[in-house]
């Protein structure tokens, strides 16, 4: 009875033993093998050897992440290819982060995870690396032929008269917007990458309404021609016949601005020889012995515009300086100009 006991203990342990190999050798034959479930960046590898998870990354994910970046803007094109980027990626430590979670549990709930078809649910990432200098320096290059600065309208001032120089938009690259996109698509396999250069309108300080609205009223004196005109808003408004300053007496020329203006003004004459006994004296607006007739506009260091009763003296150098115009004239441009106009006087 004993013997019999023994030899039912001995077979049953043999069986057992003998079960135990053989999961023991399953567990091992399916040890290269990477669990069903397990994907990097979204790419299945589940059910494949090393090798082969290697080739289909190598095939599927480093080719993506090794095209180049292209960027557009208008009709110019700028690349950042992956050696320039310095583009690397832990695919082998990937793959070995894949047989570690495969060998999770026991051998006898990976036996039976195996046998049965379950999976070890896990999408890995790779870790990308590339140079951030490499991105910046491609930035660089699109910045500096796209970027322009804005351009304030002004008046372009010359001996031949005023032009007007119309403002125009800025453009500048989103630098920041295109960093980050470079960045992203860099490390992505599936993302976009290509994609036009995002850019911003920069509005410049004055624009050409603006030069206008600053420019209300401008006077431009040609000495040349004996001609004042008055513009509104950039646009020729009225022009006048003047007298302007006689030899040795010439009339200044640059940019100025009307400084004060006076009705019958008083005249405050010159310490000057030409002046005679008058000079250094000051002589009532109105009054006969007064040459600034009905309307005064100072301009700059006692020269400014003004009426004459000497009509014949309009249009030739004959003055002490000043602009001088018929009374009717100088009465009609007196409320068409306010202090603080902008004078052109040219030859």
């Amino acid at each position: 009875m004993r013997t019999r006991t023994f030899i039912i203990v001995g077979l049953t342990l043999a069986i057992l033993l003998g079960g135990a190999g053989a999961l023991y050798a399953y567990d091992s034959s399916r040890g290269d093998v990477i669990a069903e479930g397990i994907s990097v960046a979204g790419i299945d590898i589940g059910g494949l050897s090393p090798a082969a998870a290697r080739s289909r990354l190598e095939a599927q994910y480093l080719s993506a992440i090794e095209k180049p970046i292209v960027i557009h803007h208008d009709t110019s094109t700028w690349k950042l290819g992956p050696r320039e980027a310095h583009i690397q990626t832990n695919v082998d430590a990937i793959i070995r982060d894949a047989q570690a979670r495969s060998d999770t549990g026991n051998i006898f709930s990976r036996s039976y995870r195996r046998a049965t078809g379950g999976k070890v649910t896990a999408d890995l990432t790779p870790e990308v690396t590339f140079s951030d200098r490499a991105v910046i320096r491609t930035i660089d290059k699109v910045r500096r032929a796209v970027n322009r600065k804005p351009i304030d309208a002004k008046l372009d001032i010359s001996l031949a008269g005023f032009k007007k120089v119309r403002s125009r938009d800025g453009l500048a690259v989103d630098a920041s917007a295109l960093h980050k996109k470079i960045n992203a698509a860099i490390v992505s396999a599936t993302g976009k990458r290509t994609f036009v250069a995002a850019t911003k309108h920069q509005t410049p300080a004055v624009t050409t309404k603006e030069l206008a609205q600053k420019n209300d009223t401008v006077l431009v004196v040609n000495k040349s021609t004996f001609t004042l005109k008055v513009y509104k808003r950039l646009k020729l408004s009225k022009s006048y016949k003047v007298a302007i300053g006689a030899p040795g007496h010439e009339t200044p020329e640059g940019t100025f601005f009307v400084q004060n203006k006076q009705i019958n003004p008083v005249w405050s004459v010159p310490n000057s020889p030409w002046a005679g006994e008058l000079a250094g004296t000051t002589v009532a607006g109105g009054i006969g012995a007064n040459p600034l007739k009905a309307r005064w506009l100072g301009v700059t260091d006692g020269v400014g515009f003004h009426g004459t009763s000497d009509d014949g003296s309009i249009g030739t150098a004959a003055s002490h300086g000043c602009m001088r115009m018929h009374v009717a004239d100088v009465i009609d441009l007196y409320p068409r100009v306010p202090v603080g106009a902008k004078v052109f006087i040219h030859s």
